[in-house]
């Protein structure tokens, strides 16, 4: 047959093919639900990022080798992967209490290092450096993105075992956060200045829940108050969702965005269970999205396009998928037991995200060390949450 002729047969027959190899890709890639989440115990993903995890906190060479390529990026991603790496830990060592021992060990050693760092440099070490950049509205300044997560991360770990030390440090700290919400107009502390995230007050507010649960103390006038104002003052009009950051007295500064929103509906879940779930459909609604069975979470709903910066992280044209939004989309999927999104999450995962696995340990080469946390945290999310719903014993 004449070239002529062969060319558009050839152009053909690979469309053809195209058109039915493409939409299977995905299933190379995909997951097993039992692969994922254990309805006992810890499933085998989860387990070999915890290895890893954990074999760094162990090893100070590997540790440190993780955040000099962190650090100078966003300091605030070495407290946030301190902070999920714990929060997992706790979950793990509910679900199986044979590694418990272990999972209490590094959760004392990641608190320890971390109070102690908090105590020598101030709380400027965790936080970008515009937090100088203008005065803090409440005085003295304190940021509330510190204050919540290690304040959480005391609170999960006493949950799992009570540890005097800690409670009493958990305690001064919820009881300072607690002064400060109560004496705000937007009843929310700053986390920079005069920049209130719904991220850190929900966290903030979860760690005060979980202390209630821990010192038999009762908040629930402020959380119950928090929720109310936020209906009423922090629901973006265009999607129903919460705005992600205001002012301390309430006005917006940024609108909803996947890197906040995600992780506001998993904290919901234990300060209001059907508006955190409200938003999370509404998260689904806005910021979910799938091309042949590979699932992702965009940054912005499509009434607020925003660009690129450190808390989105990179955003791939055309699809607009965010490696943030997606990865915290774990932790939602997981919190509100979505299997099906949490599944096309991980295939997409496995495809792009490069797995290295090595004597059972695995990291994503694509991410870092707190996107690996935050990925751990939601398939292993769970136990700590429904114990602190439960009530005290």
């Amino acid at each position: 047959m004449p070239l002529r002729k062969r060319f558009p047969l050839a152009v053909v027959s690979l469309l053809l093919a195209g058109a039915l190899y493409l939409p299977c890709v995905h299933l190379v890639f995909r997951p097993a639900a039992s692969d994922l989440v254990a309805e006992t115990g810890v499933a085998p993903l989860p387990a070999k990022l915890a290895a890893h995890q954990m074999r760094a906190w162990a090893d100070r060479q590997i540790l440190e080798a993780d955040l000099a390529k962190m650090r100078p990026i966003n300091a605030e991603w070495d407290l946030m992967g301190r902070s999920f790496l714990v929060w997992a830990l706790g979950n793990m060592a509910l679900r199986d209490a044979a590694q418990m021992p272990q999972a209490l060990d590094v959760m004392d050693g990641v608190l320890d290092e971390t109070l102690r760092l908090e105590r020598q440099n101030g709380m400027y070490f965790f936080l970008m450096p515009y937090a100088r950049g203008k005065p803090w509205v409440q005085q003295p300044a304190r940021s509330l993105f510190l204050d919540g997560e290690i304040a959480l991360m005391l609170a999960v770990r006493c949950v799992v075992q009570p540890k005097p030390q800690y409670l009493d440090e958990l305690g001064r700290r919820v009881e300072q956060m607690v002064r400060r919400m109560e004496a705000s107009p937007s009843l929310s502390a700053e986390s920079y200045p005069d920049e209130c995230w719904t991220f850190c007050n929900t966290t903030a507010l979860a760690a005060v829940r979980v202390s209630d649960y821990l010192l038999g103390t009762d908040h629930s006038t402020l959380v119950a108050r928090w929720v109310e104002h936020a209906k009423t003052n922090l629901i973006d009009p265009a999607t129903g969702l919460l705005i992600s950051a205001y002012t301390l007295d309430g006005r917006m500064i940024y609108p909803p965005e996947g890197s906040s929103i995600w992780h506001v509906s998993h904290c919901l879940f234990l300060l209001d269970e059907s508006f955190g779930r409200q938003q999370y459909e509404l998260a689904k609604q806005h910021l979910a999205s799938e091309a042949m069975g590979f699932g992702f979470a965009r940054e912005w709903p499509a009434q607020h396009r925003g660009r690129m910066d450190v808390d989105s992280g990179l955003v791939v044209p055309g699809l607009d998928a965010s490696a943030a939004s997606s990865g915290l989309a774990f932790v939602a999927a997981g919190t509100y037991g979505d299997m099906d999104f949490l599944r096309r999450l991980a295939t997409t995962l496995t495809f792009a995200a490069f797995p290295v696995e090595h004597d059972g340990a695995l990291q994503y080469e694509a991410g870092n060390r707190v996107g690996d946390a935050v990925i751990l945290y939601g398939l292993t999310v769970g136990p700590v949450w429904q114990k602190v719903k439960r009530g005290r014993p």
